[in-house]
């Protein structure tokens, strides 16, 4: 047995040539200058490089990524979350894919500004080309089926920003170039016969600040789908009530619908009234009810923070300068997750209570989302 367990000479003089490397480079590791020579390869941690950024609209921008090897790939209506450093601190936020499968093999996502929103302004305004961002797997099920017929009727209903996993689905079923709608495209048709059914209702403030709508008015005037766009400033807002004077075979269509909570809100107690189909996709957590507030103590941060009810504990805690693990910031990633020793915190989109009592609850902390997470009551966090 012990000259089983000798090692090979060839394995000894790769260890210690590993070892000789190590050294040599201490106290950067071998992996650490390869990732600066070749940060996209494959087995890194997945990053993407920006390849260029593209205005929209006054307060949006198409940013073209390249991702590294280890991309997976995504399916049209999914999103995922980047890491880009602003200020020395390393955000993560969740941004939509406003396209199919590309044949430059680059992903893109659509960003919009959001006032006070330091990821989202910086994207916009102060992104460039050859910056490395880091990426995680694209994830989401607000999806359309695997295979489309000719009797699948849809219905996109899309306000603001959340034209963008919208976009990124009809630009797979009709392949957009720079030239303009290619009309059979792989998924053009259902059948051999009869093109898809698509209405899309758009709802933007006004024209100008409305994303993607040459592409869309692209695709209506081709044919491929119905548009029916409407903007705050020459319509006033959307009354949901009156959808069917919009589309009149609403009830013949599955919708899917991206855009604020309260569009989505109302769309679901219409259709849940009719009994009809409906697939939403939320940027944005709705805060519903309030917590009473607390002290919340950031145990190894040495920090405390009297905080109301109405206010997340990652918020509250940035604010105070404190790093916090962040991602999507709407409840969905998991990213803001941290273990909550004692207390109690309200979930603001729903009410919930969740506590944790020394002695009753796990040793280890109960588990909370910081980012649709109030203070219910004075409550312990192990950061």
């Amino acid at each position: 047995m012990a000259l089983l367990d000798t090692p090979r000479p060839s394995t000894r003089l790769r260890d210690r040539a590993i070892r000789v490397v190590e050294a040599a480079t201490t106290p950067l590791l071998p992996a650490d200058y390869l990732d600066l020579f070749a940060p996209l390869r494959s087995g890194a941690d997945l990053r993407g490089r920006i390849v260029s950024v593209h205005p929209e609209t006054a307060d949006a921008a198409t940013i073209v990524i390249r991702p590294g090897a280890d991309w997976a790939g995504h399916v049209p209506g999914q999103y995922l979350r980047i890491g880009i450093d602003v200020d020395g601190v390393r955000e993560w936020r969740a941004y939509s894919l406003t396209h199919g499968p590309r044949a430059d093999g680059n992903i893109s996502i659509t960003v919009k500004g959001v006032p006070g929103g330091k990821v989202s302004n910086h994207l916009v305004h102060d992104s460039r080309p050859g910056t490395l961002i880091h990426l995680e797997q694209a994830t989401g099920d607000f999806v359309l089926p695997e295979r489309l017929t000719a009797r699948t009727k849809l219905l996109f209903v899309t306000a603001g920003s959340g034209v963008t996993p919208v976009v990124g689905m009809l630009r797979n079923l009709f392949p957009v170039t720079d030239e303009g709608v290619l009309m059979f495209g792989s998924r053009r048709r259902a059948t051999d016969e009869q093109p898809l059914d698509i209405t899309v209702v758009h709802v933007a403030p006004s024209r100008p600040e409305s994303i993607f709508i040459d592409n869309l008015h692209e695709l209506h005037e081709a044919g491929a789908i119905n548009l029916v766009d409407r903007y705050d400033d020459v319509h006033g807002f959307l009354d949901v009530a009156r959808l069917e004077e919009l589309v009149p075979d609403l009830a013949e269509r599955t919708t899917y619908a991206c855009g604020p909570a309260g569009l989505l809100d109302a769309l679901a107690t219409h259709h849940e009234e009719r009994g009809l189909e409906l697939f939403t996709e939320q940027f944005r957590p709705v805060v519903i009810s309030s917590g009473e507030g607390g002290t919340v103590t950031l145990e190894k941060s040495g920090v405390s923070l009297e905080l109301d009810g109405a206010t997340t504990i990652l918020d509250a805690a940035e604010n105070a300068g404190v790093l916090m693990p962040s991602g999507c910031r709407m409840g969905i990633c998991m990213g803001c997750v941290l273990p909550m020793r004692e207390g109690a915190v309200r979930d603001l989109r729903n009410g919930e209570i969740t506590t944790a009592t020394p002695g009753e609850t796990n040793t280890g902390g109960v588990p909370i989302q910081t980012c649709i997470s109030a203070a219910a009551g004075p409550c312990h966090i192990d950061h």
